[in-house]
């Protein structure tokens, strides 16, 4: 079938909850992909940083293959020979001593509200019922009905009523709006190092500094987000080691499985994570052996094809580079890593269909902001023929 004859089908019989542009992928590679009318396109967005390690890469595959032979689906009611391993290496890679593996991103901090009321009521005796979260102003945690409870964008709201009691709102990037936030019964701080979906904003420096001195002397567990800014998308494994800390609370997935299957964790220390008992909380496949095997391969690509310091090169380079360029179009570049933000003055999805027309893709957030972050494998010829694309277009 031709490409019209495919959205057609799409817009005709799947729901409306996404508006994506017209290009239908047959396959793809490495940072590159291809249409069904074999049309090749670079890739700057790479699955909103699901595809650090680049599409379909072999390492990942071959790992999926070896271990869909063998045993895909446990469910937790049994044990397999997978996930203890990725206990194992998940910790000697970021140091936390316990993980709670989950599926969809969303499904992870879920399962990081729960953790921290469970710690506030088990550990920090808030009264039952009265425990206190406090998010951040143009959050973005996934799309559940508690989550979008504590959104600040409206659309995400509208209609999804009534929400979960329980969640305070702060401005982003204030310190000292955290500070007079907390009460007694504040349980956590639950943030996202760079807010991606917003428009890769960055936080003031020492903003995470601060407040995790802050949590630390209300007895507030701190937990970041990283689903989007982790495993190298920033020029560091995760975002928050830019400020030297170490949060209480870690969330990772989306290239936890370099885009092959849905796997996302928590992660904690011995004291918050062994708040639950079994029954407390679950999922029939989170921490299976196939997502495992998955997830194992792909936090081994990130360290030994160096991601992390690739992000950091090239994203340094990527965003001089879009900082120089004169264009009346443009506010504001920022970025931190292969993860830029171009905030607009005008509408950003006409500029985005003009570098799908070129052979570019990416796209935008917020209406007026192109968000670009290629897969980390990206090479630099590469990286400079799709900037000279984005360059064109801003001009």
């Amino acid at each position: 079938m031709n490409a019209q004859e495919l959205i057609g089908l799409e817009e005709r019989y799947g729901a409306h909850n996404y508006h994506p542009l017209d290009v239908v992928i047959e396959r793809a590679e490495g940072a590159w992909v291809y249409d069904v009318e074999g049309k090749r396109y670079l890739d700057l967005l790479a699955g909103y940083s699901a595809l650090n390690q680049g599409h379909c890469h072999p390492a990942i595959y071959k790992a999926m293959c070896e271990q869909a032979k063998k045993v895909t689906l446990t469910s937790r009611a049994f044990r397999n020979d997978q996930l203890p391993l990725l206990y194992q290496e998940l910790h000697e890679m970021t140091g936390y001593e316990m993980a709670l593996p989950m599926n969809s991103g969303t499904e992870a901090v879920e399962t990081a509200l729960k953790t921290a009321r469970k710690w506030g009521a088990c550990v920090k005796k808030i009264p039952a019922g009265q425990a206190e979260i406090i998010v951040c102003s143009n959050n973005f945690h996934g799309r559940t009905i508690s989550i979008v409870g504590f959104s600040s964008e409206e659309q995400y709201r509208s209609g999804f009523g009534p929400f979960s009691e329980g969640f305070k709102r702060i401005p982003f990037g204030d310190a000292q709006a955290l500070r007079e936030a907390i009460t007694p019964n504040t349980c956590a701080f639950l943030v996202e190092p760079i807010q991606g979906e917003a428009g890769i904003l960055v936080p003031p420096d020492g903003y995470l500094r601060e407040v995790a001195e802050i949590c630390k002397a209300n007895d507030v567990l701190l937990m970041v987000d990283e689903i989007q800014s982790g495993l190298g998308r920033t020029g560091k494994l995760f975002a928050y080691m830019h400020e030297g800390i170490s949060p209480d609370v870690v969330i990772i997935g989306k290239a936890l499985s370099g885009g092959f299957y849905p796997v996302s964790a928590v992660l904690a220390s011995r004291a918050v994570l062994g708040v639950f008992q079994p029954g407390d909380h679950g999922s029939t496949f989170g921490g299976n052996p196939l997502a495992s095997a998955v997830a194992r391969a792909a936090l081994k690509v990130v360290v030994e094809e160096k991601l992390s310091e690739r992000s950091a090169e090239l994203g340094a380079y990527a965003l001089e580079r879009l900082k120089g360029l004169k264009s009346e179009k443009i506010v504001e570049v920022r970025g931190k890593g292969l993860w830029i933000g171009v905030e607009l003055k005008v509408p950003a999805r006409p500029l985005c269909e003009a570098l799908q027309e070129r052979g570019v893709l990416c796209k935008e957030t917020h209406s007026t902001v192109i968000r670009l972050a290629p897969p980390l494998v990206i090479s630099q010829e590469d990286l400079d023929w799709g900037l000279e694309q984005v360059e064109d277009v801003l001009r």
